[in-house]
């Protein structure tokens, strides 16, 4: 008898744990998608060359980013759900952006074309890359490195740049160091990304090894 209600609680602890990694209704995820919401108000801004509620509404976005993963800590509201939105809504509203301002309205700066071109195909690169690997090899846990957050936080500085220098006068040299440092940061993350899946397939095959 006592053993079965000591498998049933055990039981019972599990679905627990399953139903709080997977819960979306959480307060960090509602943050991750009001992120999400706020990126078609970005680019309506941008399209209405209202480019300081583009940047407040890039910055609030930001907030939120800062925002949900310290609650998620502070509060364990933690989520299965919530670890693969983020990510999500962060790509959603860099990609957007950038998209947004590439295409020429009349700013004063826009990001180069050449510049989106290569952010979007490594991002493709890397999405095709791991739905594969977890497709065939069942990888399903990729964690960020050093190289790919840097390259993310250089995308937002340039983004926070572009929208600043149709606001105001800033040097020129700015938004171009801002596009350089973004092209060096995607190409040599890229090419990161790639070992990393390398070494990673490496090991697999070694585990299978008798």
């Amino acid at each position: 008898m006592n053993e079965h209600s000591e498998g049933d609680t055990g039981r019972q602890r599990i679905r627990a744990r399953v139903e709080n990694s997977l819960r979306p209704l959480t307060l960090p995820n509602f943050l991750t998608m009001l992120r999400m919401a706020m990126v078609p108000f970005f680019v309506i801004a941008v399209n209405e060359h209202d480019f300081r509620l583009a940047l407040w509404t890039f910055v609030i976005a930001g907030l939120t980013d800062s925002l949900d993963g310290y609650l998620a800590r502070s509060l364990q509201m933690r989520s299965r759900i919530g670890a693969y939105l983020d990510p999500i809504a962060d790509k959603i509203l860099i990609t957007c952006a950038y998209v947004a301002l590439t295409v020429p309205q009349g700013q004063s700066v826009v990001i180069p074309l050449w510049l989106t071109i290569l952010a979007l195909f490594r991002d493709f690169l890397i999405m095709v890359v791991a739905l594969v690997l977890y497709l065939v090899e069942g990888l399903r846990h990729f964690p960020p490195s050093i190289l790919g957050k840097l390259t993310t936080t250089m995308q937002v500085v340039t983004i926070t740049v572009v929208l600043l220098a149709n606001l105001a006068v800033v040097p020129g040299w700015l938004p171009m160091t801002c596009f350089y440092s973004s092209f060096i940061l995607v190409i040599v993350s890229g090419f990161n990304y790639i070992y990393r899946i390398g070494r990673m397939l490496e090991e697999k095959r070694q585990d299978r090894q008798p």
